[in-house]
């Protein structure tokens, strides 16, 4: 049974309603008394970085719903701290932010590998014991990292895949229609 901490897989359950997690895979990077935060990784924004930071220069790349907080700011995940300084480590090799300024240069220049980094408009954050509280209620099902999943660029598909990764119950559950009324 895994519990909750920094890089956990919230994996949201099948009949989960809320509008801003349905269906979607959230990454913890931040788990503490004082509250919890994370990214959703699997639900594209409709605009590129390129349309949202000026400064990249490279067209096209994709950048995610990080979840409904704060929604005017950028973050990232990425595999490379030999590049990008400054990086909080939420599983070892897997690390959250670090010096924006060196992201936008090693874009520019061309010398960033793009399946290594993430970026994503908001975070999704929960109060002091929310989330456990979310958990209690069966939103969640909690799932350990996968990091080539993180960033092998098919999101359509990640919600499922981490379902399936758990097992034969899991497995079925990652193809419960979205509302069994319609069945």
């Amino acid at each position: 049974m895994e519990q909750l901490a920094p890089g956990i897989l919230l994996i949201a359950d099948p009949f989960l309603k809320d509008p801003n997690f349905a269906r979607t895979v959230v990454l913890l990077c931040e788990h503490q008394e004082e509250g919890s935060f994370g990214f959703v990784v699997n639900r594209p924004f409709d605009h590129k970085l390129d349309e949202l930071i000026p400064a990249v220069l490279t067209p096209n790349i994709p950048v995610f719903y990080g979840g409904p907080v704060q929604l005017d700011t950028i973050h990232f995940i990425h595999q490379i701290p030999d590049l990008i300084e400054g990086g909080f480590e939420v599983i070892p090799g897997l690390y959250w932010g670090g010096d924006f300024a060196t992201v936008v240069e090693l874009i520019n220049r061309g010398e960033l590998d793009l399946q290594k980094i993430k970026f994503f408009i908001g975070y999704s954050g929960w109060a002091s014991g929310q989330l456990e509280g979310e958990f209690n209620e069966k939103s969640w099902i909690l799932s350990g990292i996968n990091p080539p999943l993180l960033f092998n660029g098919n999101e359509e598909e990640i919600w499922k895949q981490s379902l399936q990764k758990l097992g034969n119950n899991f497995a079925m559950m990652a193809n419960f229609p979205i509302d069994p009324s319609l069945n």
